[in-house]
């Protein structure tokens, strides 16, 4: 039986009653020999707390009293939820002021990227007994030289080529829109209202004041990289030991550990990165030649470029070899093509990443789906090539953070 607090207090009063000689009595009066003023004394303190314990179980129970109560499920679920919630909320942000300040970001990405690519350049320069700037310059122009005779070479051979390549690939479209209008229940009317769908969502029709901003912004953004990274490759350690300098306490060795941990993170997947997409378009490139499909060039430096965006990247630069070999020697050529695309890129996946890049890179395909259209959907293609080094980089300097406070919970305490 549930009383309220007025009910409990009656009761109380009714049933302990001061005898006179400092104990109590049950009949539910005073005692004779108790004056007026002992009359109306209150209970006691320890009477009081007893009696406000059994008013406040009665009445229910308070906040505290209720989380406690849930399961622990519920708990856990609850404060993970709200964990979420705030991490997502960091990261929407970080996102929109990346995504305002897009050419500085990836200026700021591509730059940190070929720092960590072309470090070992640089060390091998300073080691020659070069001065500081005099090995950055030398390092930039290295990087300059390759890519400049580079992209000679690849114009010189397949200039000609790629308005070839637009004509193979919509040939390809096409003998792909008659197999599926032929073979599935779908009429060109259909396909049509699909297509115009797809490309409204993706932006549009191109518009020519928006392309040359962003060609302007393209611009800025490569000449902001090359300066950017001439100075990285300068002074970036000298920067980063002045960062050290100013944290404090044993945060100093957490740091410096985490700061390292992740440039070499960075560092082993951009150059494991650039073998693998160059193992794969040579792979690709000769299966493309051996079966005497055209623009055998082009499409292996499209498979290049690619492999720069794991899983998705080398999908799509298969899809566009198996189209031009459709539309240029028919589907047996391309049967065959598709065969050496996906023969390649799992000796690539299954054996080569394995051993190319180094175990503190390797991360889940789901991650890497995940981060790759986290990437997409935030700043476009620029954002699927950053999103997994970012995310690798992420991931190993929280691990060894966690690693360093797991140690310093472990040690024991100094003695007095």
């Amino acid at each position: 039986m549930t009383f309220g607090y007025g009910e409990l207090a009656e009761k109380w009063e009714g049933d302990v009653v001061d005898d006179g000689a400092g104990g109590t009595t049950d009949d539910g009066r005073h005692s004779q020999s108790a004056t007026g003023d002992e009359r109306d004394t209150p209970p006691t303190t320890d009477d009081g707390q007893r009696a406000r314990r059994v008013a406040v179980d009665a009445s229910g129970a308070g906040p505290r009293q209720a989380w406690a109560g849930l399961p622990w499920l519920v708990r856990s679920a609850v404060l993970w939820s709200a964990c979420l919630v705030v991490v997502v909320a960091g990261l929407y942000l970080v996102g929109k002021i990346a995504v305002l300040l897009a050419p500085l970001a990836i200026a700021l990405a591509a730059t940190l990227f070929l720092t960590a690519l072309l470090d070992p350049v640089l060390l091998l320069l300073r080691r020659l007994r070069l001065p500081a700037a005099l090995a950055a310059l030398l390092t930039v122009l290295f990087l300059l030289g390759i890519l400049v005779g580079v992209g000679v070479l690849v114009w010189n051979l397949t200039a000609s080529q790629f308005s070839e390549l637009s004509q193979e690939l919509d040939q390809g479209l096409q003998r792909t829109r008659d197999f599926v209008t032929s073979t599935l229940p779908v009429t060109d009317d259909q396909l049509d209202k699909l297509i115009r769908q797809t490309r409204d969502g993706l932006g549009g029709a191109p518009d020519p004041v928006g392309g040359a901003r962003t060609a302007a912004e393209v611009a800025g953004s490569v000449l902001l990289s090359l300066v950017l990274l001439f100075f990285l490759l300068k002074d970036g350690r000298s920067m980063w030991h002045w960062v050290l300098r100013r944290t404090a306490g044993p945060n100093r060795d957490v740091a410096a550990e985490a700061g390292r941990v992740g440039w070499r993170t960075l560092g082993a997947y951009s150059r494991g990165t650039m073998i693998i997409a160059a193992i794969d378009a040579l792979g690709i490139g000769l299966a493309l030649v051996l079966l005497r499909v055209p623009l055998a060039l082009p499409l292996a430096l499209i498979t290049f470029l690619g492999g720069f965006v794991p899983i998705i990247g080398a999908t799509v630069a298969g899809a566009v070899a198996v189209l031009v070999a459709l539309a240029a020697k028919g589907p047996t050529v391309a049967l065959l093509t598709l065969a050496a695309v996906i023969a390649v890129q799992q000796i690539e996946g299954n054996l080569l990443e394995p051993l190319v890049m180094k175990r503190q890179v390797q991360l889940h395909p789901a991650v890497v789906l995940v981060a790759v259209t986290a990437g997409t959907l935030i700043a476009g293609i620029a954002g699927a090539f950053v999103s997994v080094p970012i995310t690798a980089v992420v991931y190993r300097v929280i691990d060894t953070v966690q690693r360093h406070r797991q140690a310093a919970a472990a040690r024991p305490p100094a003695p007095a």
